[in-house]
C-alpha cells in the first residue's frame, strides 16, 4: 500500500484523554494538518490548556466521565449538534494502579475495567453512526505492549489492554466492509504522567529496561496509521518482536522475568532521578504537572 499523507483539512478528530501526554500530542500533530479537535476529558483544566496552544481555530473542550452512559450520550449529542459527524475517533483515556492484586478493593478492579475496557467500547460503539457520516472514518486506540507481553504487578491493566487489542483487532475486521477503517498503537512505557506517578508508586519495573519514550514519539506513530492504516503499529518495532517471542513459550516467564528485574529497577530508579532533575517530583517525592506546552519548558 502506497504512503499518502492524510489531509486534516475539513476534518472533525474527537479524542479522548485529549488532557494526557498522548492525546495531546495527536491534537498537536492533527490540528497542525487543519483538523477541527474536540477534546473530550474528565478533567476541564487539563483539557482547557491542551486547547490553548493547538495551531489552528475552532477547536473545543467536553468534558464527561466516558464510564457513564448518560456522559457518553451527551458528549455524542454535542458532537452531532456542532459538527454532524466524526471523521477519527481516538480512543487515548487510560489509568493504572501499583495497587498489587491481592491488595486492590474490587471497586479499584471495576473501576480500571471500565476506564480501560469498557469506555472506550462503548464509546466507539455509541459513536459509529456519526462515525458513518465521514467519507473516510477512522478509529486509532492506544492500547499497549501490555497487550501482549503480562505485566505482573499490574494484572489489570494488562487484562483490560489484552481485552482492548482484542476487540479492536474483532471490530476492525467488522467494520472495515461498512466503510470505517479501526487500527491501534502499542507503546511501551511513554514519558506521560500515569507512568511517572506510577515510578514513583513503585510499579512495574520491567517497562524500565530503556528509557521510556516520548509521547511526541507515540502520537507521531498515531498519525502514521492516518497516513498508512493498518491494524497495529509499535512504536518501537523492536520491543514488539522481544515480547511476541517471548510469549511463544510463556512456560518460560517464571524463569525469564527475573533476569530483567534487576535491570528494569536500575531503569526505575534512573528515571525517577531524571524527573527530580527536571523539576517534575519534589524532594519529598510528589509529583508536578509539567508546565503547559507553548507557554512553558516542554520535554
Amino acid at each position: 500500500m502506497s504512503r499518502t499523507r492524510w489531509d486534516g483539512r475539513g476534518k472533525v478528530v474527537v479524542i479522548t484523554g485529549a488532557g494526557g501526554g498522548i492525546g495531546s500530542e495527536f491534537a498537536r500533530l492533527v490540528a497542525a494538518r487543519g483538523a477541527t479537535v474536540v477534546l473530550v476529558d474528565l478533567r476541564a483544566q487539563a483539557a482547557d490548556a491542551v486547547a490553548a496552544w493547538l495551531p489552528g481555530s475552532g477547536h473545543e473542550v467536553v468534558t464527561g466521565d466516558l464510564t457513564q452512559r448518560a456522559e457518553v450520550d451527551r458528549v455524542l449529542a454535542h458532537v452531532r449538534a456542532r459538527h454532524g459527524r466524526i471523521d477519527v475517533l481516538v480512543n487515548s483515556m487510560g489509568m493504572t494502579s501499583a495497587e498489587r492484586f491481592d491488595e486492590r478493593s474490587p471497586e479499584s478492579i471495576d473501576r480500571e475495567l471500565a476506564v480501560n475496557l469498557n469506555a472506550p467500547l462503548m464509546f466507539t460503539r455509541l459513536a459509529v453512526p456519526l462515525l458513518k457520516k465521514s467519507a473516510d472514518a477512522r478509529v486509532i486506540s492506544v492500547v499497549s505492549l501490555g497487550a501482549i507481553f503480562p505485566l505482573g504487578e499490574t494484572p489489570i491493566y494488562t487484562a483490560s489492554k489484552y481485552g482492548l487489542r482484542g476487540a479492536m483487532l474483532s471490530i476492525a475486521l467488522d467494520l472495515k466492509p461498512k466503510g470505517i477503517t479501526v487500527g491501534s498503537v502499542m507503546p511501551s512505557a511513554t514519558d506521560t504522567r500515569m507512568l511517572r506517578q506510577e515510578a514513583l508508586d513503585g510499579g512495574n519495573a520491567f517497562q524500565f529496561q530503556d528509557p521510556p519514550q516520548s509521547a511526541e514519539h507515540v502520537a507521531a506513530t498515531m498519525v502514521g496509521l492516518l497516513d498508512k492504516p493498518r491494524l497495529e503499529a509499535y512504536p518501537k518495532r523492536g520491543e514488539s518482536w522481544l515480547v511476541r517471542v517471548a510469549l511463544l513459550s510463556p512456560n518460560l516467564l517464571p524463569r525469564i522475568m527475573p533476569l530483567f528485574r534487576a535491570k528494569g529497577e536500575r531503569g526505575q530508579a534512573r528515571y525517577i532521578s531524571h524527573l527530580k532533575s527536571r523539576g517534575l517530583v519534589t524532594q519529598d517525592g510528589e509529583l508536578v504537572d509539567e508546565p503547559t506546552p507553548g507557554i512553558g519548558p516542554h520535554h
